[in-house]
């Protein structure tokens, strides 16, 4: 059967995150129903990784094994005439190789996370940005990330229900930028590893946030991780800044 690699975008709001669930809508599901009006089903996709509730993706990587050779173009616009109305969109189509995975052949990935600087409420980002009402110290927030760059017994910055095999991982990049939104300035958090713990994306942006306002200093964030203790974490931010960005393999999938 070939298989064919997707480059998947989409907006978390409407979903309970990727994993097909039996009641709720998941963006695994809605891509395996569009699947299903090509070639008779049931179709199983697998990904690159499987984003919470309300995040989004603006490089998700899935692979799906079809009867028919589809171009890859074609395969493309078909899928996208089927998923709408949901805010799911295919950006690319690749044939690959049988043995190829989503996740297992992936070397990495990057997250982003937005958070909006500004006192009035968002309007035209709502949903897609964490707002804050007070300005962050960059230079603070950048110290404190140094400290978890490396590898490290993440337990602090993980999930009580983690699923993992073991809480230490490497992280190879937590880089931290201001820029002009078109909504007013926001802070830009660039996270890369090979892989992540439940909620360490969105457990390291919430606690770096408390550095940034001044309720923590940065070497707090040291010995918070140093802790191996959940309870030692700062606050866990909410999802809807959180994209996963992209996802890395050892060659190019997409031309």
């Amino acid at each position: 059967m070939p298989r064919y690699a997707l480059k998947i975008e989409y907006q978390g709001a409407p979903f309970a995150g990727w994993q097909r669930q039996k009641d709720q809508p998941s963006v695994q599901g809605a891509v395996e129903a569009a699947l299903a009006r090509l070639e008779p089903g049931p179709h199983t996709i697998a990904a690159a990784g499987r984003t919470d509730a309300g995040v989004h993706a603006l490089g998700q990587v899935a692979h799906c094994d079809l009867q028919k050779d589809w171009a890859p173009f074609r395969l493309s616009e078909a899928l996208n005439y089927h998923l709408k109305p949901a805010p799911v969109a295919v950006l690319a189509v690749a044939r690959v190789a049988e043995e190829w995975h989503a996740r297992f052949s992936a070397i990495e990935r990057q997250y982003l996370f937005r958070i909006l600087e500004r006192r009035a409420p968002a309007t035209h980002d709502k949903g897609q940005v964490w707002r804050i009402g007070h300005p962050l110290d960059l230079d603070a927030m950048r110290a404190g990330a140094a400290m978890l760059v490396g590898r490290h017994d993440f337990t602090t910055f993980r999930s009580s229900i983690c699923q993992a095999a073991s809480p230490v991982k490497t992280l190879d990049e937590l880089r931290i930028e201001r820029v002009e939104g078109l909504s007013g300035p926001e802070v830009h958090f660039h996270v890369r590893a090979r892989s992540f713990l439940h909620n360490q994306v969105r457990s390291f942006v919430g606690t770096l946030e408390r550095v940034g306002a001044g309720a923590w200093t940065p070497e707090d964030v040291r010995k918070a991780l140093e802790a191996c203790d959940r309870a030692a974490c700062g606050p866990v931010c909410p999802p809807e800044g959180l994209y996963l960005e992209r996802v890395g393999y050892p060659e190019a999938v997409f031309d």
